[in-house]
């Protein structure tokens, strides 16, 4: 019922952007569904279709308009959807943050905010460029559209090579030691922590342990390769330690977890494994 396709940007993007996406689900009219979510990277989601919100703090429910901000997050939230929706969007790479935004991604961190306080008015117009088309195609092209406008507009400046490779780095080996990641991408711990808040809009510290929390949830989702499972368990001393940062993260045990639906987190989950691949 829940259709998610994801899209690889275009070739002068790529360094930007991770990737787009198209997350559509035609629900009964009458149907609420509560699931949690979790954005690994700051992403620009766009509703074109439906009643969406999000409880950014326990009992509040947080609507800011069809075009949104996610910043990155240091645990999942909830996502309340009511009836059929379709939402579309872009997951920014960290290294491209401050090419295509003037603020600091830890402004942003653990929030959700209209586009516009980004973005300014072209923010509005990509909703209105999205909403006007009538395939997956059509709206992948209107987002590229609007970053390129945003590269312009900062002159297109280059990425951050110590950033990128952080990301690789925690993307292979969420084990490592942050003082050992910091030597590698060739930057003192202090200035390493500086640049990671800056574009990431985490704590190193924070980056590493949640991407050992998503490596063991795609594992126990059967996302991931076969034999993932025991490799990720491998990064947790022991199983209290594994059912501390599940209660953590997604406020549950790995237990529950495996028993309870998730289809917004496993399309998150699913779009992390094919980037790895």
């Amino acid at each position: 019922m829940l259709q998610s396709r994801n899209y690889a940007p275009s070739s002068d993007l790529a360094p930007y952007l991770r990737n787009h996406f198209v997350f559509r689900a035609p629900l009964p009219a009458d149907m609420e569904l509560i699931d949690p979510l979790l954005s690994e990277t700051a992403m620009l989601r766009v509703l074109l279709q439906g009643d969406w919100a999000a409880e950014m703090s326990p009992g509040t429910w947080q609507v800011e308009g069809p075009t949104i901000l996610f910043g990155n997050n240091t645990r999942c939230f909830n996502v309340r959807v009511r009836g059929p929706f379709v939402v579309a969007g872009t997951a920014i790479r960290p290294a491209g943050w401050t090419a295509l935004c003037d603020q600091k991604a830890s402004i942003f961190a653990d929030g959700m905010f209209p586009a516009h306080v980004a973005w300014g008015d072209d923010a509005d117009q990509l909703y209105h460029d999205a909403a006007e088309q009538a395939d997956d195609a059509g709206i992948v092209a209107a987002l590229e559209k609007f970053w390129r406008n945003q590269l312009v507009k900062f002159g297109t400046p280059d990425t951050d090579p110590a950033m990128a490779a952080f990301e690789e780095i925690t993307n292979s080996d969420s084990t490592a030691r942050v003082a050992d990641v910091a030597a590698q991408v060739g930057l003192s711990a202090r200035a390493f922590e500086r640049r990671c808040c800056a574009t990431f809009g985490l704590t190193p510290k924070a980056v590493m342990r949640r991407s050992r929390f998503l490596d063991m949830a795609a594992a126990l989702r059967g996302i991931s390769d076969p034999g993932e499972e025991e490799r990720a368990a491998l990064r947790f001393s022991d199983q209290s330690h594994l059912n501390r940062e599940f209660r953590y993260f997604i406020k549950m045990t790995p237990g529950v977890f495996e028993k309870t639906p998730t289809p917004l987190m496993d399309a998150v989950l699913k779009l992390r494994q094919d980037r790895n691949v």
